[in-house]
């Protein structure tokens, strides 16, 4: 997502970061890059001309601040125009009123409703509310057989449509049946359809006069591009959306009709698809992606991420087990699944600051892919004894021969994952050393996530040697740092 766009927007911003100060040729300079790189992005061209003129106005009338270079100026400035592009602020499901709240899916064929309905409705549970999904869709083959497998895949009741129903009968029944449930929201999913089909617009219009939805959400495939934009301006006119869902946002490098889509309709992007899982889906922060276009990282998501993967009293006892030097093979190999459930270490790097085209350099650099390294990592650890995984001291010549065996690796491999957990252990045992759980708070561990067992430091990883180790996480700084306090104490 934004890939190419955040590649080119770092180039421009290298450039500046080479001149002195800001002149209007050198600002000009950098905003026809900055304009090329948004058209290339599939960006709506009045939105790219709009956006590079109030960039140019804010830079040239800017006093330049102390200590700022011109480049990080620029970045500051186009960073604001960037968020408010996206729309300014996240904009969540308005369900006031009436209830149970009707949220109505629209969109074209094949965009992804169904699948985003569920996703939503999924969203919506963890925020202690009660779905109630409902097949109007009556076109299409199967389509209300795969809501109903969702549902049942969720554990979410769902009503019972059948394709000789009307939709507009369908959306009537089933928020009256979705009252009597207790239901607190209502995703209607309905069938996909193109915006010059005038009886099938006419459908959704009386629809939407029959459950007066709350939520209009338009469902598009961000991987059309301008396109979808141009089909969400036409929905908009006859049915007044009130927000977009933009699927298959991990297929699409260039990101355009995210920074179109909110200029062009006024309606908010409130969610973005990012795989076929149901759990990969994101509510939509324009400030969190503007810092990822721009190469800042996006840590709040990454910490979102994790306290939805690692339950408290597991952070706890593994602070506890590190504290003491009591972390283990077995306790590496449940942290290593839970990053895992966070979605793949190449999105994880790209919310690092500063991380982001690392695997990309890795590649170049003929090293060792990250997720291939962790597979290898997870199945020499399988192919031990619970014994062993629990105490690695007792790995001795002909046990860790049979492992590798089994892995299908090499003695030596097996030999560095035990090495470089061993100096892991130890590096974890200092961070932690003699401070406790004071007041019973949970520690805050490398990379600033709580309890992630070492995983913010991912340069002591096993299994991930390839990567350079985040601030504070290298047994070799510590060393270098604890031989400089000595040079100091012998000078005084």
């Amino acid at each position: 997502m934004f890939e190419s766009l955040s590649d080119r927007l770092s180039g421009v911003f290298r450039k500046l970061g080479g001149q002195s100060r800001l002149t209007e040729e050198n600002i000009r300079e950098g905003l026809r890059e900055v304009r090329l790189a948004l058209l290339e992005a599939d960006v709506n061209f009045k939105v790219v001309k709009d956006f590079v003129e109030t960039v140019r106005e804010k830079c040239l009338g800017q006093e330049v601040l102390k200590g700022v270079s011109p480049a990080q100026q620029v970045v500051k400035v186009v960073h604001d125009e960037l968020v408010a592009l996206l729309g300014g602020e996240t904009t969540a499901l308005d369900l006031r009123g009436r209830q149970p709240g009707v949220v109505m899916m629209v969109g074209l064929q094949g965009s992804g409703k169904t699948t985003s309905a569920g996703k939503i409705a999924n969203l919506l549970r963890k925020r202690k509310m009660r779905p109630y999904l409902v097949p109007a869709d009556v076109y299409r083959p199967a389509a209300i057989d795969q809501l109903a497998m969702l549902a049942k895949q969720l554990d979410m009741p769902c009503y019972p449509s059948t394709t000789d129903m009307n939709p507009v009968d369908i959306a009537r029944a089933a928020v009256e049946e979705a009252r009597a449930q207790q239901a607190s929201v209502v995703l209607l999913d309905t069938a996909g359809r193109l915006h010059v089909d005038e009886t099938l617009m006419q459908e959704l219009v009386a629809i939407k006069e029959a459950v007066q939805p709350q939520e209009i959400l338009f469902v598009a495939d961000a991987m059309t591009g301008q396109d979808a934009v141009t089909v969400a301006e036409a929905f908009n006119e006859r049915l007044g959306i009130t927000g977009v869902v933009l699927t298959k946002m991990d297929g699409d490098a260039r990101g355009g009709a995210a920074l179109s889509i909110k200029s062009v309709t006024g309606a908010p992007v409130k969610y973005v698809g990012l795989g076929e899982k149901l759990s990969e889906i994101e509510i939509f922060h324009p400030d969190r992606i503007a810092g990822r276009i721009l190469g800042m990282g996006d840590v709040l998501t990454l910490i979102e991420k994790a306290q939805t993967t690692i339950k408290a009293e597991e952070a706890e006892e593994l602070a506890r087990k590190m504290q003491k030097a009591q972390f283990n093979l077995e306790d590496f190999r449940t942290q290593m699944r839970r990053v895992r459930q966070m979605g793949s270490l190449d999105t994880i790097l790209k919310l690092i600051p500063g991380m982001g085209g690392l695997r990309e350099k890795l590649a170049e650099a003929g090293g060792a892919v990250p997720e291939k390294e962790m597979a290898r990592t997870e199945a020499i650890i399988n192919s031990m004894t619970m014994a062993e995984r629990r105490n690695p001291d007792i790995l001795n010549g002909s046990r860790r021969a049979r492992i590798a065996k089994g892995s299908g690796t090499t003695v030596q491999q097996v030999n560095q994952l035990v090495r470089q957990f061993e100096q892991m252990r130890q590096m974890m045992k200092g961070m932690m050393g003699g401070k406790g759980l004071a007041g019973g708070r949970m520690p805050r561990l490398p990379g600033g996530l709580p309890g992630m067992g070492g995983l913010g430091g991912m340069g002591g990883m096993p299994g991930l040697s390839g990567l350079p180790p985040m601030p504070g996480g290298s047994s070799a700084a510590k060393k270098k740092k604890k031989r400089d306090r000595t040079k100091r104490k012998k000078k005084k």
